[in-house]
């Protein structure tokens, strides 16, 4: 299948986890993807050997999304290798939790900074190189930003900012032919979650417990969903919010 022949997709945060997932099944849907990483170089030139070893096109190239100036070059090298961009997707993100008693200002802006201004910067500098007619933009949340899950006030608090702004943005570039949908993930076995020690955790087992279809979710899984919010056949969807959490609520 080749639904997505001929696009040019920009994931962020994608040398690992659900971004590696989702720059491997945007490609063999025929898109070339631009494979954004912050730090991890060695992670995107695997994940973009990977496309390529199954005959996929792709590049590597990094910067943060929270430094504006890093956006801009992430862009000035997206014009530079394929001249435009059809397919957004905002998946970079950063997390941590605490009670409110141990907040501390620095970790506010690292998630703010990356999670909510890094994604609208991400989204400006994308568009300005969408062609006249139009594309997709996806952005990856989270359930946290309903589930009011305890100790995550500022990751819960970007999250429900994603969703706010996607549903502006979708009123806002619908006219231009943009669709603007979000994506939010319950919990996915990730690196991430490995390294941190939640893998088999009680937190991940209650988690797990609570989602209906009983099982922690894969990259895979999101990764089909924004696949298919990414192709034409989502023509009529704008502004939705995606549970891929498995049931989780």
């Amino acid at each position: 299948m080749s639904k997505l022949k001929g696009k040019v997709a920009v994931v962020t945060g994608a040398s690992k986890g659900i971004g590696a997932g989702i720059a491997k099944e945007l490609a063999a849907q025929g898109a070339s993807v631009v494979v954004n990483y912050a730090s991890s170089k060695e992670g995107a030139d695997k994940v973009v050997a990977d496309i390529k070893s199954a005959g996929g096109t792709a590049i590597a190239v990094g910067g943060s999304v929270a430094k504006a100036a890093d956006i801009t070059s992430i862009f000035a090298e997206t014009k530079k290798a394929f001249g435009k961009v059809d397919i957004l997707v905002n998946n970079a993100g950063v997390y941590a939790f605490s009670p409110l008693e141990a907040i501390e200002e620095s970790e506010i802006d690292r998630m703010f900074n990356t999670n909510v201004k890094g994604l609208l910067l991400t989204t400006q500098a994308a568009v300005a190189l969408f062609p006249k007619e139009g594309g997709s933009i996806i952005n990856i949340g989270s359930v946290a930003s309903q589930m009011a899950v305890p100790n995550a006030s500022i990751y819960s608090g970007t999250k429900g900012a994603v969703d706010t702004i996607t549903r502006v943005l979708a009123k806002e570039l619908g006219p231009k032919g943009i669709r603007v949908n979000g994506v939010n993930p319950g919990p996915v076995l990730t690196e991430g979650v490995v390294s941190a020690g939640v893998d088999g955790s009680d937190f991940l087992n209650s988690m797990i417990q609570q989602t209906p279809l009983g099982r922690i979710g894969q990259p895979k899984d999101i990764a089909e969903v924004v696949t298919y919010l990414a192709s034409d056949d989502a023509g009529w969807l704008t502004g939705s919010l995606i549970e891929a959490a498995g049931g989780l609520r």
